[in-house]
């Protein structure tokens, strides 16, 4: 009788499990070097496509990405601030700078003050508030959009409210909760969300914690009744 190898199931379980990060170019990048370096890594899925704006997609992020030479000119041009406006329909924006290594990002071959880049720069970052990367060159920005794609599938840590006191009720009481072993902002949020406020969480049934602290039911009320 052939013996069933339960450590093959296991192991093919966990690979299926590892995500790997998507990042989505548009099909004017398609002759690119970024996209050739792309393709050749490991750590992520490329899938090229015709994006309305920016020229790369990873999660929620919509990413635009300028050599030295092409900001100078969108710049003067006032192509950059049309684009920066349209990329507003995504929940978030960068801009990428690639070459500053190759070329001088404040030239002395125009007429153009260095300080009148400064000042666009500025307001990117206030008025529009676009992140902006400066990279020395296409290499550069290939690491970057690896590293970005790969952060997105780290799960997102609800912030705690340990770190100072809160001044509201409804904080003040998460505060509380947030006290106990093993009960993080999410469980928290929930347990008041049930059942309200602090008396009625308190004075609440095994049963009915159970919904929502699982194993930690146990510990939590005989944290209470001690």
């Amino acid at each position: 009788m052939p013996l069933h190898n339960i450590f093959q199931k296991l192991k093919s379980r966990k690979t299926k499990s590892k995500q790997t990060p998507i990042i989505i170019a548009d099909i004017h990048e398609k002759n690119s070097l970024i996209i050739s370096g792309l393709k050749a890594s490991k750590q992520i899925r490329l899938e090229i496509k015709s994006l309305k704006i920016g020229d790369y997609l990873i999660g929620k992020t919509i990413i635009e990405r300028k050599t030295v030479q092409d900001f100078i000119s969108s710049m003067i041009n006032k192509r950059l601030i049309q684009q920066l406006k349209q990329m507003q329909k995504y929940k978030q924006q960068l801009l990428i700078i690639e070459g500053i290594d190759k070329q001088e990002l404040y030239r002395t071959d125009t007429n153009l003050n260095p300080n009148a880049i400064r000042g666009f720069i500025l307001s990117l970052l206030t008025n529009y508030n676009i992140p902006i990367i400066f990279t020395q060159d296409c290499e550069d920005t290939i690491k970057y959009l690896i590293i970005f794609a790969k952060q997105q599938l780290k799960p997102k840590l609800e912030p705690t409210l340990h770190h100072r006191i809160p001044k509201k009720i409804q904080e003040q009481k998460q505060y509380i909760l947030e006290a106990f072993p093993n009960i993080g902002p999410i469980t928290a949020k929930k347990l008041l969300k049930k059942f309200k406020n602090l008396t009625k969480t308190f004075n609440a049934q095994e049963q009915e914690l159970k919904e929502i602290l699982k194993s930690r039911t146990k510990q939590f009320k005989n944290l209470l009744d001690k």
